[in-house]
């Protein structure tokens, strides 16, 4: 996509290259690259994106091979992301490199870790994983001698801070205007992260044996799909019909949400990129019949997977790694890598630490925890 593509066929409404805040670090412009298009590619090549590979979705690493990590989430979230910026004609490069960075903040072992480091850091200034990751793409990533982070652009930036979901807390920093709604393309990742998480997590769910066929038949949205699959396959194994369901639950929230969010931007006579900002609600959105399909399989993953015993034992062993892992950093810093040690009289040793843990994958973390606290692990 160059800027001639972007005048011509992208919607009026649509955050544009040319219209960029730019950046902290002033840079000259790529001969063939625009400035999302560099941003995506810093982040894909940063080293907390490829440390995602090793963090937990759901279930921890170990687990197996199979289930989603918050890397495979984070391409799946923006497969589907790209998908409705294309129908909306919107910003796809933009779409793309916030989707790829909106978990870059995520702590080892899900949403417990984050849960406790939070707790920890009540008295130095919590911590929320939205935050976090903007604090990896402004500083704590490393890669270039100009300036520290990754320096992206101002757009990709707020996509990653004003990224929210039901797990997230809100938000309010002055730089990223937080009594405005943020650009569509923003928006849109925000509910492309809510289908992903919730279908797939479900996939996971029924490939772990935690959630059962017979848990989904009495919900409307599951017998919707289904009955569309079993008039044209008569008979077929649970394995293809699993796959099959999960892809039509999938097309059928994307395909409601744009047609859902194109009539609101009509209703509203949404003209331009700044409209938005204006309104003051979310526009990107499913419609109310959607909505009410989708509470019930909400409710069900929140009962049957995310609150089975089994991950809530995972859930509290992962926070008493990191609780015993933190206050062992903090009683003794000296246990720290040298280059993380440095750091210690800009930032204090909370931050400091608070940093490390949240970078670490499932496997380091676990790793660590054996070293320091196995007497018969080599350290």
């Amino acid at each position: 996509m160059n800027k001639e593509f972007e005048e011509k066929f992208l919607a009026p409404y649509a955050m544009k290259s040319c219209d960029s805040r730019g950046r902290v670090y002033k840079e000259a412009e790529h001969p063939y690259r625009l400035c999302y298009q560099r941003d995506r590619d810093r982040i894909i090549h940063s080293a907390a994106f490829r440390r995602l590979e090793y963090k937990t979705q759901v279930f921890v690493n170990h687990e197996g091979d199979y289930y989603r990590t918050r890397l495979t989430h984070s391409i799946e979230v923006s497969q589907i992301a790209r998908t409705i910026a294309n129908a909306l004609r919107l910003n796809t490069d933009l779409t793309e490199a916030i989707a790829l960075a909106h978990d870059l903040g995520h702590t080892p072992f899900g949403h417990s870790g984050e849960e406790i480091l939070n707790e920890l850091m009540k008295k130095s200034g919590g911590f929320n994983h939205n935050l976090q990751g903007l604090r990896v793409v402004d500083c704590l990533e490393q890669r270039y001698p100009d300036f520290p982070g990754l320096n992206l652009s101002w757009e990709v930036r707020e996509g990653i801070v004003k990224h929210s979901s039901v797990f997230d807390i809100a938000v309010r920093i002055k730089e990223f205007l937080p009594e405005k709604s943020p650009t569509l393309e923003t928006q849109l990742v925000d509910v492309a992260d809510e289908i992903a998480y919730d279908n797939h997590d479900l996939d996971d769910g029924l490939t772990s044996g935690l959630i059962k066929e017979s848990d989904l038949e009495g919900l409307e949205i599951w017998k919707k799909i289904n009955h569309k699959i079993s008039q044209k396959y008569d008979k077929i194994e649970f394995n293809y019909r699993k796959y099959l369901i999960i892809r039509g639950l999938i097309n059928l929230q994307v395909t409601d949400l744009i047609q859902a969010t194109q009539a609101e931007i009509t209703r509203l006579k949404i003209k331009k990129y700044t409209d938005p900002h204006k309104i003051g609600k979310k526009i990107v959105d499913f419609s109310k019949e959607v909505k009410e399909l989708r509470k019930p399989l909400r409710d069900l993953l929140m009962q049957k997977l995310y609150h089975h015993y089994r991950v809530m034992r995972m859930s509290t062993k992962a926070k008493r790694f990191i609780k015993e892992l933190f206050c062992e950093y903090i009683i003794h810093p000296q246990q720290l890598p040298s280059e993380i040690q440095q750091n210690i009289p800009k930032e204090g040793v909370k931050r400091v630490v608070c940093d490390y843990i949240a970078g670490m994958t499932d496997r380091y973390a676990l790793d660590e925890y054996k070293k320091l606290f196995d007497p018969y692990e080599k350290v």
